[in-house]
């Protein structure tokens, strides 16, 4: 599975116009085309910034539906005054553990380490924080995109509520410079976004 993401600062009093035109207006449009399986949208309604990402059966069929997501994203930023940071991802690692609901929030941490050093990552990734979060209370999902071309990698975990991912946030700032430190891996940042939409039929991969 792979996926698209498109990064896009608003102002932060149009979050919920943008939210709101992706769902009634991008969303039919890129969701009907082959191999889609589906949207997500991420924002920080206090910065403005916003991460939509399209899922993708295979790389074929992302690379297929290119021309038109990368259109239906410029018309969106467009919209609403922006420039968006396209980047294209491997879906290394999707587990649900619960369904999401209304207050869903996610926390992102994007890291870099030597390509060649991926595929050891994404099995300490699963071996070793996987079980972590499973008995977290509030924990939702969790996923790991991976580009192995530039070895950079962003890990997304979804809480329940802002509550619960705030009652883990000693926890995990100690659980990760553990794991980035063992695992020859570069914290390139850390960010927690409201899950605002969250349409995505990716199949598990665990």
């Amino acid at each position: 599975m792979y996926a698209r993401t498109a990064t896009m600062r608003v102002r932060p009093h149009t979050v919920d116009d943008f939210v709101v035109h992706v769902r009634d207006q991008l969303m039919p449009a890129v969701t009907r085309l082959a191999g889609c399986v589906g949207l997500s949208v991420l924002v920080d309604p206090h910065t403005g910034r916003c991460i939509a990402t399209t899922a993708w059966e295979t790389e074929e069929a992302m690379y297929a539906g290119t021309e038109q997501d990368r259109t239906a994203w410029d018309l969106a930023a467009q919209k609403f005054g922006v420039v968006p940071e396209v980047h294209e991802w491997e879906i290394a690692v999707l587990h649900r553990a619960q369904q999401v609901g209304d207050g869903a929030c996610a926390r992102v941490t994007w890291t870099r380490t030597d390509p060649g050093n991926l595929d050891r990552v994404v099995a300490a990734y699963r071996e070793s924080l996987m079980p972590w979060w499973e008995q977290t209370p509030g924990f939702c999902s969790n996923s790991f995109l991976i580009d192995r071309r530039e070895g950079r990698c962003a890990s997304a975990v979804v809480f329940d509520s802002r509550e619960a991912m705030a009652d883990t946030r000693d926890q995990f700032t100690t659980l990760r410079q553990e794991f980035t430190q063992r695992m020859g891996m570069e914290i390139l940042e850390v960010a927690e976004f409201d899950l605002a939409l969250a349409h995505l039929r990716v199949p598990e991969t665990v």
